[in-house]
């Protein structure tokens, strides 16, 4: 119902026309009421965060506030994988035959998931692990463990909803939505972090490239990166200009995942697997 509803909607002129509205400085009498409504509604907790409701000059900046220091504390171990994201488990497990589950009696491709990369088959009977940011969430992204970011895949496509709807009622929703794929190599082998894009996310950005989601036009890209750039775990990767979901896929015998349910909270450095090899 819900696809048949809204498969004609224009998501991606919606998604584009909302987060151009987020990013306009509007007047304080007028933000901060919003920004407080917001807050109000969604249950936000923000003595999480560093900076009052009085410092952001756009409804974008708050939705892309930072946390205060110390309250995503990271360990920097490096036999442990943390999560990169502050949100709630949707699926997880082992990636068999080239599939993932996207929720229960549906599946999707990881060769379509990762725009065909030719190090797509490498990741098969690995782990994957997808983690859906509610609009009351922490919407930066962070690495989850150290390491090397050499290339990445950029793959425009749709906006629909990932919301628990949209999980349910889209085939194939997170190779329908645009995506940004990070490559990041470990010392213990690589991992790939997906930023799928969704209905209302203005843009993704990353902290490596210039690139931006969500523009009239935009052509699938895949680059290696003249100067990798070196993260230490926990750094931030980049950032959701309003919500979505990160699905972050590990290579078989690198990691061992944590048994997380669907339906579980994480926050942004939280562990989440052990390293099998250092």
């Amino acid at each position: 119902m819900y696809y048949s509803v809204f498969r004609w909607f224009p998501k991606s002129a919606f998604s584009r026309l909302l987060g151009w509205l987020a990013s306009i400085a509007f007047p304080g009498w007028l933000l901060r009421p919003v920004i407080r409504a917001y807050i109000g509604v969604f249950s936000i907790d923000m003595s999480q965060f560093a900076l009052p409701v009085e410092a952001y000059p756009t409804f974008n900046a708050f939705f892309t506030r930072p946390v205060r220091e110390g309250a995503r504390p990271v360990l920097q171990d490096p036999r442990i994988l943390v999560s990169p994201v502050d949100g709630v488990v949707v699926e997880g497990g082992r990636m068999d035959d080239g599939r993932l589950v996207q929720c229960k009696g549906r599946t999707y491709s990881l060769a379509e998931l990762l725009g065909g990369d030719p190090s797509w088959p490498s990741y098969d009977g690995g782990s994957f692990l997808t983690l859906y940011l509610s609009p009351r969430d922490y919407h930066r992204i962070h690495a989850p463990c150290a390491g090397r970011v050499n290339r990445f895949r950029y793959l425009p496509g749709a906006l629909w909803t990932v919301s628990p709807a949209g999980v349910r009622g889209v085939p194939n929703l997170f190779t329908r939505n645009e995506r940004l794929v990070t490559f990041l190599q470990a010392d213990f082998g690589e991992v790939a972090v997906v930023a799928v894009g969704a209905t209302v996310v203005g843009k993704i950005r990353v902290v490596y490239h210039p690139i931006v989601s969500n523009l009239r036009g935009a052509r699938p890209l895949a680059e290696t990166l003249a100067e990798p750039l070196l993260l230490r775990q926990g750094a931030e990767l980049g950032r959701f200009e309003l919500g979505s979901t990160v699905i972050l896929l590990t290579r078989p015998g690198e990691v061992d995942p944590h048994p997380l349910q669907a339906g579980d909270p994480v926050r942004m450095g939280m562990p989440i697997g052990r390293v099998t090899h250092a």
